[in-house]
């Protein structure tokens, strides 16, 4: 199992880096290897996304959500993955955000990723992009 715990601080107000996050449809603005994000009702997602060239498709519930504060996910079938978001206020102006994964790496391809470090690389990257695309939102 590998254990991924990324923070990024955001120039925006909690309230809006929390909206910009439940815009679940978005995700592959910011997320790298992720393809499509579709609602499916009550906190259900099917998820679309490609790992070591190979496309997967996986469903998604909603597991706690308190607006403004946290979103825990984990998956129900396709791939063993589960997560939690936090929103922390840091000023009327900016907020930190952390993100928690857990995932269980299947195959070959994924063992070899994880094991290099892959994963947390990946989300790494996505809360970069997330800050960029949230702070940007702001100024439009």
């Amino acid at each position: 199992m590998s254990e991924i715990i990324e923070t990024v601080e955001v120039d925006v107000p909690v309230t809006a880096a929390y909206a910009q996050w439940t815009r679940f449809e978005e995700f592959p603005q910011f997320m790298e290897g992720v393809d499509k994000v579709v609602r499916a009702g009550d906190g259900h997602m099917v998820w679309t996304i490609e790992i070591g060239g190979q496309k997967r498709e996986f469903e998604a519930v909603v597991t706690e959500q308190v607006p403004g504060e946290r979103i825990a996910w984990r998956t129900t079938d396709g791939v063993t993955h589960a997560g939690v978001v936090t929103f922390h206020r840091l000023s009327e102006t900016s907020s930190r955000i952390t993100l928690q994964l857990k995932t269980v790496p299947e195959g070959v391809v994924e063992q070899l990723g994880d094991k290099l470090g892959l994963v947390g690389a990946r989300a790494k990257g996505d809360m970069k992009r997330f800050k960029a695309l949230v702070e940007s939102a702001r100024t439009v």
